[in-house]
């Protein structure tokens, strides 16, 4: 483990320690990247499918075993839901960790290298901390103690390397930037993107897209189609904290976590310059 003995201890009345927090969240993202990608790097491996339908592989397994212990040992007062452990699903709390230990497991099924491991605090239905890791494209980004957001530059070692602030971009409505997921596009996501001049699309799988926005290479991200909280935390924070803002595709209100179950409605992550378009 890389988790310094240090950084392990009780937090109070559930109050986190957001230095320690982002130490931790960053520490074990590589770390269960690492374990993801002696996998990926295989010659084989099993995939087997959830009660949901969904697929899940050993990385996603082996990646939630890890986060889980060091997240459990570093703020064991903290609630933690994670995709992977189904009887966390039904706890609730205002603060409360999330994870997704391997989003975009398609991605990673099918060696396309657009698949993260995503790390969030949510406070009062707000998600203020995260970390979006992309083993396979060398890319990480993270919210620091503050709340801002930075994306580390590689290679990364026990300690952060070069950070690099990001920020959303100051959009330019008649030549916008869309990115759209690659294995959940549709009609009715193209019809959206239809309302807006658009300069460019980009395609990325899993929380990426988010952090393609924070970083200003695109302005709008466009979700049509079933996502669950663990799925969005990460990104949101990361986005949030570049001055980006995620709001619900029915009525452009915000984004909320801890809601029953888990899952989110359709929803629009975007910078604020975006002229932003009704369903």
């Amino acid at each position: 483990m890389r988790t310094p003995e240090s950084l392990i201890g009780n937090t109070t009345e559930n109050r986190v320690d957001f230095e320690k927090l982002t130490t931790v969240m960053r520490t074990l993202a590589l770390e269960a990247g690492d374990k993801i990608m002696e996998i990926y790097n295989s010659d084989d491996f099993e995939v087997k499918t959830k009660s949901d339908e969904s697929p899940v592989t050993a990385a996603d397994e082996a990646a939630d075993a890890l986060i889980s212990a060091g997240l459990r040992a570093a703020f064991p007062d903290v609630l933690l839901v994670t995709e992977e452990q189904a009887a966390t699903h039904s706890e609730s709390a205002d603060t409360f960790l999330i994870v997704d230990p391997l989003d975009g497991t398609k991605e990673f099924i099918n060696r396309r290298g657009d698949f993260t491991v995503n790390i969030a605090l949510v406070e009062n239905g707000t998600p203020t901390r995260g970390v979006v890791y992309a083993p396979a494209r060398d890319r990480m980004f993270y919210t620091l103690a503050d709340g801002s957001s930075v994306e580390e530059l590689g290679p990364f070692g026990e300690t952060a390397g070069e950070l690099k602030p990001i920020r959303v971009a100051d959009s330019d409505n008649s030549a916008l930037m869309v990115v759209a997921s690659k294995s959940h596009r549709d009609q009715a996501t193209d019809d959206y993107i239809g309302k807006y001049a658009v300069k460019d699309m980009k395609s990325a799988g899993s929380s990426l897209k988010f952090c393609l926005v924070a970083t200003g290479e695109a302005d709008l991200y466009p979700r049509v189609g079933r996502t669950m909280e663990w799925d969005t935390a990460a990104g949101h924070a990361v986005l949030a904290g570049a001055g980006g803002q995620v709001v619900r595709f029915d009525d452009l209100s915000p984004l909320v976590y801890g809601k029953e179950g888990y899952a989110n409605p359709f929803f629009i992550a975007y910078a604020p310059a975006v002229d932003l378009k009704e369903a």
